[in-house]
């Protein structure tokens, strides 16, 4: 009786171990293929940024640039090369905001070496426009809200500004979630693109040029994206956000004030009492 019941404990104890395994097997794919998703959606903007570069040759031809602008061209230039290969090497989830934030700095150098060609003022630096970061950086902040939200102020380019101002929806950049087959509001998709987000924003998190809503959102898995809030009190690095405090810009303590950052719908950007 005895060795049966030792043999009984035996064959459950296996069952458990192999189911664990499994489980942990599947977990590892499925962060494998999400890795990739978002790999291409980075591949994408990498493109993009570079086709950008590719202009600069074209609206410089025939002009003498001049020692600032030379450092500009030089600048967008080192920073695509400098994501081309950070995406070429990239084999975890944390290396992905190391691209994102060579494409920000390096579009924004882009956008002064236009301005230098055409006798305008050096662009104010400020963050990438919210609905598609591919557009480079914003030039003003316009109240929006989605379907059912509260508005609240965004960083936006100039052709998403008249968009809004107009009544029409912004073009907004989406990404493959899930398994690929639907696609979403890059900021509703998830955890899986906080450190894509994270690249183009986390230089402003401190500035004043993010509410602390939006930053916080997107630095996390974004709204509408079931990231529940309770691990905000990690490293917001950069811009002056020690842990929890982000100097109250952040509306205080992130370690759990936020409340529910999702819900999974993305229709209302419920924030646990900012109702997005």
């Amino acid at each position: 009786m005895t060795f049966v019941f030792l043999l009984l404990l035996a064959a459950i104890a296996a069952a458990f171990l192999i189911g664990s395994r499994r489980q942990k097997a599947r977990e590892l794919e499925e962060k494998a293929e999400e890795l990739e998703r978002v790999k291409t959606t980075v591949e994408e903007d990498v493109v993009a940024f570079g086709e950008e570069v590719a202009d600069l040759d074209v609206i410089t031809g025939g002009v003498e640039l001049d020692e600032g602008g030379r450092q500009d061209y030089s600048r967008a230039i080192d920073e695509y090369d400098r994501a081309k290969d950070l995406l070429d090497r990239i084999s975890s989830a944390d290396e992905i905001s190391h691209v994102t934030e060579a494409i920000e700095d390096g579009r924004y150098a882009a956008k002064c070496v236009r301005a230098r060609v055409e006798g305008e003022p050096l662009p104010v630096r400020r963050p990438p426009c919210f609905f598609n970061p591919q557009h480079g950086p914003s030039v003003e902040d316009v109240d929006w809200a989605p379907a059912g939200g509260q508005p609240r102020p965004v960083p936006v380019c100039a052709a998403d500004a008249e968009r809004v101002s107009c009544g029409a929806e912004p073009a907004v950049r989406t990404v493959p979630v899930g398994n690929g087959l639907h696609r979403r509001a890059y900021w509703e998709a998830g955890p899986a693109y906080a450190e894509y987000n994270r690249g183009y924003f986390n230089s402003y998190a401190g500035s004043g040029l993010l509410p602390g809503v939006l930053m916080g959102a997107m630095m996390f898995g974004g709204f509408g994206g079931g990231w529940d809030g309770g691990g905000m009190d990690g490293g917001m690095d950069g811009g002056g956000m020690d842990g929890a405090d982000a100097g109250g810009d952040m509306g205080g303590d992130m370690g759990g004030g936020f409340g529910d950052f999702g819900g999974g719908d993305g229709g209302g950007f419920d924030f646990g009492g900012f109702d997005f």
